[in-house]
């Protein structure tokens, strides 16, 4: 397979994979907001979702206050904001057109098909009335891509990079928002244990579509390190960083049956999974969670650019 190829199959998921999750922050964002009343810490709401999404330097360069409708319309669809929602899923489709002849006419027409859908309903500013229907529409269109990848492509490479695409996405997007919660919504320490601490740790668990999954696994029971242990180390949870490096480095393995060695980025892998599953709940807390997630975030890039380079994505 040609690099530029395996190099636009891994991006269009990923594009997807990250549309899908900034929708899901700015789901979260807005019912934050709506807790905090009419007043300055709704603000810091907004912000705290483009810290999490890396847009925070751009935006405050344009504007100068932290608005709900000024904030999710610069996410979801600004012109001048090249990692918007609608741009993502342009990048998503450019990718996919790129390699129509690698992948199934299912998966090209539901990606177009999303494409046409979002830039309609996106054409024009989105208010807050209309804001979850936008954010659910961008959710929906996702899952049908993803379900054609699953559906109708071979287990072959194509598909094993368009997975890796997605994980390596997926496990970044779940350690940022465990990070940006811990880090930066808390006011302070005195708030531990509050009714807004608990109300943040409800809708981060909600951000990644876990929070039944978690009150069934813990009895309801809401405290930081619980929810910390799932997100991170429980390997049925499909958004835990412990389950996104396991599929990893299993659709890794699938490359290296299909070309016949493994790479570099396969050895780094390995250490990287096997490091993660050695690691407790104890050993993260030791180390401090913010300092765990920074850690994680560097090796989630470095496997990223071994896999890039091993499979020369730019040739």
């Amino acid at each position: 397979m040609l690099g530029r190829n395996a190099n636009g199959v891994f991006w269009m998921s990923r594009y997807l994979e990250r549309a899908e999750n900034v929708a899901r922050l700015l789901d979260v964002g807005f019912r934050l907001a709506l807790t905090r009343g009419l007043d300055a810490s709704q603000e810091e709401e907004w912000r705290s979702v483009l810290i999490t999404i890396g847009q925070d330097d751009d935006y405050s360069e344009k504007f100068d206050d932290y608005s709900g409708p000024q904030v999710f319309n610069y996410i979801l669809r600004d012109r001048e904001n090249a990692s918007s929602v609608m741009q993502m899923i342009a990048n998503a489709r450019s990718n996919a057109r790129a390699v129509r002849t690698s992948i199934t006419n299912e998966v090209w027409e539901a990606t177009n098909e999303s494409f046409m859908i979002l830039r309609d309903q996106l054409s024009r500013p989105v208010r807050e009335s209309n804001l979850g229907e936008i954010l659910t529409s961008v959710r929906r269109q996702a899952t049908l891509v993803r379900g054609a990848i699953e559906g109708s492509m071979l287990r072959n490479e194509v598909f094993n990079f368009s997975r890796i695409g997605t994980f390596i996405e997926r496990a970044d997007n779940t350690a940022r928002i465990l990070d940006v919660k811990y880090y930066v919504l808390l006011p302070s320490v005195a708030w531990v244990g509050s009714d807004l601490d608990n109300a943040q740790w409800d809708t981060l668990l909600r951000s990644v579509a876990g929070d039944r999954a978690y009150r069934w696994l813990n009895a309801g029971r809401m405290d930081p390190r619980s929810i910390t242990q799932f997100l991170v180390l429980d390997g049925q949870f499909p958004r835990s960083l412990v389950f996104c490096y396991d599929k990893i480095r299993s659709n890794m393995s699938g490359l290296a049956l299909q070309y016949g060695e493994e790479t570099e980025a396969h050895e780094i892998m390995r250490g990287a999974g096997a490091r993660l599953h050695q690691t407790t709940i104890d050993d993260i807390f030791d180390v401090g969670l913010h300092q765990f997630i920074q850690n994680f975030l560097s090796e989630t890039t470095r496997i990223g650019n071994a896999i890039a380079a091993d499979y020369r994505f730019m040739e």
